[in-house]
């Protein structure tokens, strides 16, 4: 499967290299510059299942688009892939914003960044996911107590099954997380994750699990 990803840093970095290593997807980066120093690197690490084009590049060339900007870039990101009906777009983003209290969400309650970047892919298939964890858990999903978990939220019934495969190849637990709406949970339950590795002595190497009885 070809997989554009939109923006080379940590967390797209991590999903392109784990994409290509573990399941042999073609990844292609789509970058302002694709000769800049970062994308080279990557596109080096990762070898020759991946390229570094423009963003309208990418998305030309890919089944999936994964949207992995930092939240102010997005709506510029999105406009920037040309003609996208028909796609499916994964929206790894989190409207963050730095408040008086530090850290949080810029947007929520009655509506999610999932949605605002819907509003922008107009005819592609939006999911929100890739979201609640860091890219360190997204690069090496393996943990003593089990895999952690992935949710997936979006409206496209056809499609999600292809995507919670996707997701799950790169060794997370997916769960069907309802419809985009629901991105309004998904990104403040990021907010906690974010808050209690970077606020509350947790670190970044843990994820969040599901328990059965």
């Amino acid at each position: 499967m070809n997989i554009a990803i939109i923006g080379a840093g940590n967390v797209g970095g991590a999903l392109g290299q784990a994409w290509a290593q573990k399941a042999g997807h073609d990844i292609y980066f789509g970058v302002r510059d694709p000769k800049a120093e970062k994308p080279q690197a990557l596109i080096k690490k990762i070898g020759a299942k991946a390229r570094a084009v423009s963003p309208a590049e990418a998305a030309a060339a890919a089944d999936i688009v994964v949207l992995s900007t930092p939240w102010p870039a997005a709506e510029a990101a999105i406009r920037s892939l040309g003609n996208i009906k028909g796609k499916i777009v994964l929206d790894t983003t989190n409207p963050l914003a730095r408040g008086p209290d530090g850290i949080g969400l810029e947007i929520g309650h009655t509506t999610s960044a999932g949605e605002k970047v819907q509003g922008w892919a107009a005819g592609a298939s939006v999911f929100k996911t890739l979201n609640t964890t860091g890219f360190g858990t997204m690069a090496n999903t393996s943990f003593k107590g089990g895999n952690p978990v992935m949710f997936v939220a979006g409206d496209a019934a056809a499609d999600k099954p292809k995507v919670i495969d996707l997701v799950g190849q790169l060794g997370f637990e997916t769960i069907d997380a309802g419809p985009l709406r629901n991105a309004r949970l998904l990104e403040a339950h990021a907010m906690l994750w974010i808050d209690l590795a970077l606020a509350r002595g947790q670190g970044r190497d843990f994820a969040f699990g599901i328990l059965r009885r």
